[in-house]
Formats: C-alpha cells, sequence, structure tokens
C-alpha cells in the first residue's frame, strides 16, 4: 500500500476554483495510477477522474469533464486535481487513490489499494 496525503480543500463560492493536492510521502508515486473520488452526506462514493502511472492520459466523470484537470509531478510525487467553476453540487470529501495494478486507472474504487484520509470541498451557492 502506499500512504496518501490530501490538502487544499476549503470553503469557496459557486463558481470559484480549488487545486487539491495528493502527496505520496513514501516515495513510491511513479508506479501508480492515481485518482480522486469523492462522497457526499448520505451518498455512494463517486467517481471524479483517474490518471494513468505517466500522466499521459486522464478521464473524467460526465459530472466534472471540461471544469476538473487531474495532473501530477512525479519529481515531486503528487498528483493535483484542478477545480474550476465549481458548484454547491460538488461539495464532499475528496479522496485521492492509487493502484500498481492498472496502469490508466480505473473508475471502479474497488481496483484501489490505497486511499487517502480524504479532504472536505464545500461550495455554496
Amino acid at each position: 500500500q502506499v500512504q496518501l496525503v490530501e490538502s487544499g480543500g476549503g470553503l469557496v463560492q459557486a463558481g470559484a476554483s480549488l487545486r487539491l493536492s495528493c502527496e505520496d510521502p513514501g516515495r513510491t508515486f511513479k508506479t501508480y495510477a492515481m485518482a480522486w473520488f469523492r462522497q457526499a452526506p448520505g451518498l455512494e462514493r463517486e467517481f471524479v477522474a483517474a490518471i494513468s502511472w505517466s500522466g499521459d492520459s486522464a478521464y473524467y466523470a460526465d459530472s466534472v469533464k471540461g471544469r476538473f484537470t487531474f495532473s501530477r509531478d512525479n519529481a515531486k510525487n503528487t498528483g493535483y486535481l484542478q477545480m474550476n467553476s465549481l458548484k454547491p453540487e460538488d461539495t464532499a470529501v475528496y479522496y485521492c487513490a492509487a493502484t500498481h495494478t492498472i496502469y490508466t486507472g480505473s473508475s471502479n474504487p474497488d481496483d484501489y489499494d490505497s486511499w487517502g484520509q480524504g479532504t472536505q470541498v464545500t461550495v455554496s451557492s
């Protein structure tokens, strides 16, 4: 397993931007595809975005496509989720996840073997 540490959450107004970070302090980062999931109160964990080991491919849930961008800097052992044009429905706890078994990542949370502790994102209307 990989230890992952998220940061960057907060309270913003609708239309604002936030950038979430996911760091791998154990420095095993390059060998893992990564993803972001989110979970709002009373709802199931939802896929947001995934990125490949090398960072050359990423894909997104339809609900965030065109607004969110997932990137990674393997030299810094950190992944970033740039979130623009935030909406109240984006409010959730955001979790970073890693998998060493699927190069491109996956939208299925069961495919991930390492998770961060989560960071709260709240978007007010």
